[in-house]
Parts: C-alpha cells; sequence; structure tokens
C-alpha cells in the first residue's frame, strides 16, 4: 500500500487552489491509497472545532483513506486540545510544528517557543509524531529572494538554515524527555539525514523526502520557467542532491512524501 504523508489539500479559503475531492483523484491515478494532510490551510488546522469542520470536506467514502495533522503552537491550552484530537479523531495523524514559516501563519520561530511545545508534550505524555518543518527563521535571508531571478530563492533560504533548525528539534527533543516521535518533514540537506541516523540510537526519530529534493537540483530554476521550482525547503546544489538521493536508496530516509502544494500561477 501507498501512503503519501504530505499534502497539502488547502481548501477552506484557498479551494480554488486545491480540494480534497481532487487530491485524491490524483492519488487514485498514482496508485497511492492514504493522505496525510497538512494543517497550514486558511484558516489553519488547530482546534478540534477544525477538525470538525474539515472532516465535514471528506467524501465518505474515503473517510479510511484521509488523515490530517493539527498544527500546533507554542499555547498550553491549544497544544492540550490538539492532543485531545489525536486521542479522539481516528483521522488524526499526529501533529505538525513549522521552526520556521512557510505558507500560512501557523508558525513557532523562536527556539525558546520550540523547547515549551515540547515540554508541554511531554508532561501531557503525548507519544505520537509531531512532524516538523525545519527552517531556522533568524537564518533565512528574505531580502535576497528576487522573483526575476529564481535561483535567488536557494540563496535565500541556504542550507545551513535547515541543518540548525533539525539540530534544534532533536536537542530539544532530548532535553524535554519528549516521549513521541520526532518526523523531519521534506529534509533536502544530507547533513540533515546525519544528524538525524546519529540521533536514531537516543530518540524515536525519522524524516522523509521528496522526489524533487532527491532529482532536481537548484539550476532548475535558471530555466525560462524557473518560477516552477520555487519551494520551501528550496531545491538545492548538484552534490547534495546526489548524496540525498544516495541515502535514500540505503535505506536512511524513512518515507518518501511528495508535499503536494499547488499554487496558483501568475
Amino acid at each position: 500500500m501507498y501512503i503519501d504523508p504530505h499534502v497539502h489539500c488547502r481548501d477552506g479559503k484557498q479551494s480554488y487552489k486545491e480540494t480534497i475531492k481532487h487530491v485524491f483523484e490524483i492519488a487514485d491515478a498514482q496508485g497511492v491509497k492514504k493522505i496525510f494532510d497538512m494543517p497550514n490551510t486558511d484558516p489553519p488546522i488547530t482546534t478540534e472545532e477544525h477538525i470538525i469542520e474539515r472532516l465535514k470536506l471528506v467524501p465518505e467514502k474515503r473517510m479510511n483513506d484521509y488523515f490530517v495533522w493539527v498544527g500546533v503552537t507554542a499555547g498550553e491550552d491549544q497544544l492540550r486540545e490538539a492532543v485531545k484530537c489525536w486521542e479522539n479523531y481516528k483521522n488524526v495523524i499526529g501533529l505538525k510544528m513549522f521552526a520556521g514559516k512557510s505558507v500560512g501563519d501557523l508558525t513557532v520561530a523562536e527556539k525558546e517557543d520550540q523547547k515549551k511545545v515540547y515540554k508541554i508534550l511531554a508532561g501531557l505524555g503525548y507519544k505520537g509524531v509531531i512532524a516538523v518543518h525545519c527552517e531556522k527563521e533568524n537564518l533565512l535571508k528574505g531580502e535576497l529572494w528576487d522573483p526575476k531571478n529564481p535561483i535567488t530563492h536557494s540563496k535565500s533560504r541556504p542550507k545551513r538554515a535547515e541543518i540548525k533548525s533539525v539540530k534544534d528539534q532533536i536537542e530539544l527533543v532530548k532535553k524535554a524527555g519528549f516521549p513521541g516521535t520526532l518526523h523531519i518533514c521534506h529534509i533536502s540537506c544530507p547533513e540533515s539525514v546525519g544528524l538525524v541516523e546519529r540521533a536514531r540510537h537516543e530518540i524515536s526519530v525519522t524524516c522523509g523526502a521528496t522526489p524533487h529534493h532527491v532529482l532536481w537540483d537548484q539550476k532548475m530554476q535558471k530555466r525560462p520557467d524557473g518560477l516552477l521550482y520555487k519551494m520551501n525547503p528550496p531545491l538545492r546544489d548538484k552534490k547534495s542532491v546526489e548524496k540525498l538521493r544516495e541515502y535514500l536508496v540505503k535505506g536512511k530516509i524513512d518515507w518518501v512524501e511528495t508535499d503536494h502544494a499547488p499554487h496558483q500561477v501568475g
């Protein structure tokens, strides 16, 4: 059975970009049976009410194939409610934290707030998965981004921003005694995989990579249609891509996740 643990079905105010119904049509065409939907929607999915409303959008015959992540903030009450959703709704697959801003407003950017998240979850005895988008906010260089020169996106979100964020998450999980599983989403740097590998004997940690991060390098952004190859985290240099692909073949990367996330052209 094929599972895609990382898709963005949008819906809500962004249904013009994508919908749950259409994602299942694509999944069926590709032989993918189950999907895990990300919570950085508009509005974001962070409460039981949001979960209830979200599940109303799922075709009844696909309820056993649809799963959703609950977004987390640094608020204790919100985290308690998120954990309750995971406990009470079989379609809630786990929690998602954005340790750096990507798309939407669901971000826990400061390390102290991330520390608070793991500490609260440990106190609640949460033993599920927390999936994390790892890009350290203060290492991002938005001023370098020039849409007329798309390859600047890779420079504005450098490798070290991901690597340092992955290092932070592993460190914080250890210190908090977090009993669940840390999952590093769409890993794009072989150095990040190395950090995960070294941490496996100490904590429960997994990572995933996308097809685009193991097949394409940042030179794709030099093409006439280079703007279409803009994503977070960005494409990397050829040497990094080749090493990442090697790690995937060797089984050091646990999941292939598409990060299917359509945006409107223009």
